[in-house]
């Protein structure tokens, strides 16, 4: 197994690599994918070291190249791939992106005090869900939220809830994963309502960078039937509103 050290760290590094580089959506920015590999890079050579046999068996091939104990092409090959490597690497670094810049979502954007749906002014801090007022037809209005939310959100929040729909992947960033704990679990459904009625272009310049992709929902449904699709929103992915007590209890305690 030790002479085969070298080969297995190398394939470790690629699998690790591969993992982070394909497989990870939204892709990783490049400054964190270096952080990873550099983690993961130093992790192996500890590994490595901390075994005398092992650490000969990995620099036994290296070892072998430099000193001429492999064949001619073998040689060559490895020589010549270095800094043909180390050039495409450099190359990769310096030619200028057009992909757009990383855009971190840190915190959610800060609602207003007030907003228009429909033609009237409506006070976010007074606003609650009437469609709870009635626990004995919750269920009903549940049902009734489930038929508007797949024939309006499902395609980009998709069959699960977990902002993979069918459009999702056009949108940068991705639609909310409402599975997500820190999506609407963290926020009151007054919050969810001012987001969904007013959608993208409802955000507050001071929101940068958390752009919307959400049309302004309030012109093609009713209020009520928005009210119904969160409500839908919050049974069908296990999340429980928070409260306005829980929000002021939070001030206070900061």
């Amino acid at each position: 197994m030790v002479r085969w050290t070298f080969a297995l760290a190398l394939g470790l590094w690629l699998a690790v690599f591969a993992t982070l580089r394909l497989f990870i959506i939204p892709p990783a920015p490049v400054s964190v994918l270096t952080i990873y590999m550099t983690l993961v890079t130093v992790a192996i050579l500890l590994f490595v070291m901390a075994n005398e046999a092992r650490w000969q068996g990995f620099l036994a091939p290296p070892r072998a190249v430099f000193a001429g104990r492999v064949s001619r092409p073998v040689q060559v090959t490895v020589l010549a791939g270095l800094p043909i490597l180390v050039g495409f690497v450099a190359h990769l670094r310096l030619t200028p992106t057009w992909d757009a810049p990383f855009e971190p979502r840190v915190v959610h954007p800060q609602p207003p005090s007030s907003f228009t749906i429909q033609g009237r002014r409506i006070e976010l801090a007074a606003l609650t869900n009437p469609l709870r007022s009635d626990p004995a037809a919750l269920d009903q209005r549940i049902a009734e939220g489930k038929t508007i939310y797949y024939r309006n959100c499902f395609f980009c929040h998709g069959d699960a809830l977990a902002g993979d729909g069918p459009f999702a992947q056009v949108f940068r960033p991705l639609p909310a994963n409402f599975r997500d704990v820190g999506t609407i679990s963290m926020l009151q459904e007054s919050f969810v309502f001012w987001r969904v009625a007013t959608g993208g272009p409802g955000l507050p310049k001071g929101a940068t960078p958390w752009h919307s992709a959400m049309p302004v929902w309030q012109q093609f449904l009713a209020e009520e039937e928005i009210w119904k699709a969160i409500l839908f929103i919050y049974a069908g992915s296990g999340s429980t509103p928070r409260t306005w007590e829980e929000g002021t209890a939070d001030v206070n305690r900061h």
